[in-house]
């Protein structure tokens, strides 16, 4: 039971990594500076991140170990959510970024998003009252 679990934890970590390339290939397309970076040809694990402009920036990390979103202005973090959490917020990202027809500034579709706007303060890591 257990490597059957650990392999279906590899292909969930692989299919999420995949997706990751796919969501920066279009915000590359759309104009705005994102990257996903691979460590080797293994799929374990990727960096995500996507510059919204005016220093505001979303981190995502994959990996064996775990999943966080991190949301950044300033060289501050915002938020910082992990796991089932920081997925719903990509998939958020994802599906405002297929219904908006028109290029819509992300730092606003992000502010709008109802994951960022619901997500109780007890939820997120270190986030920023300031």
């Amino acid at each position: 039971m257990f490597l059957r679990l650990a392999e279906q934890h590899r292909q969930f970590v692989r299919d999420l990594v995949m997706s990751l390339q796919a969501l920066a290939t279009v915000l590359e397309r759309r104009g705005y500076l994102a990257s996903c970076y691979t460590c080797g040809d293994r799929m374990n694990s990727a960096s995500f991140m996507v510059s919204l402009g005016d220093n505001h920036l979303i981190r995502f990390l994959v990996s064996d170990y775990g999943i966080t979103w991190t949301e950044m202005r300033d060289d501050r973090e915002l938020m910082k959510i992990e796991g089932a959490e920081a997925i719903g917020q990509l998939q958020e990202l994802a599906k405002l970024l297929k219904v908006a027809e028109t290029p819509t500034p992300l730092d606003r579709i992000v502010a709008t998003a109802p994951a960022a706007s619901s997500a109780s303060p007890a939820k997120m890591v270190g986030v920023d009252h300031a």
